[in-house]
């Protein structure tokens, strides 16, 4: 609920949350590393069982990955690099949803890829599942 309206909040002041002018300036988020392509910040809403939630965050304002320049997407792999070297990651999964937010079940319409390390020590642990699609008709105000 509370990431819900932060959302909301953003969506009413037409505010790109991940944006490098937004994202640099709001105190919520940490930025871990900085190239001119990508940041990298802890996820201020990780998802239920996640022991490291990360996002990677591109500087460019776009929906889909494939239309970053290509300096942004070969830089992508040298930033995924130091976030597993950085926090020793010996597994971790990926995530990112691109195009309409309407229909993948995202709710920023800014690219961010979600590094994911589930907590697999908690007795009580529960698979991580993240959403990828929302039925037509049920789409976010958000979106």
């Amino acid at each position: 609920e509370d990431q819900r309206e932060e959302m909301l909040r953003l969506e009413r002041e037409e505010s790109c949350l991940f944006c490098p002018d937004k994202l640099a300036t709001d105190s919520a988020h940490k930025i871990l590393k900085m190239t001119p392509w990508w940041s990298v910040t802890p996820n201020r809403f990780p998802y239920r069982g996640a022991l490291q939630h990360l996002l990677i965050i591109p500087s460019n304002h776009v929906s889909d990955i494939l239309d970053l320049p290509a300096a942004a997407k070969a830089d992508f792999w040298d930033v995924l690099a130091w976030v597993r070297a950085q926090y020793d990651m010996s597994y971790y999964g990926l995530g990112a949803r691109c195009g309409d937010c309407r229909f993948t079940g995202g709710t920023i319409r800014h690219l961010h890829v979600h590094v994911i390390v589930g907590d697999v020590q908690d007795p009580e642990h529960e698979p991580i599942r993240m959403k990828f699609s929302s039925r037509l008709g049920d789409a976010s105000e958000l979106a």
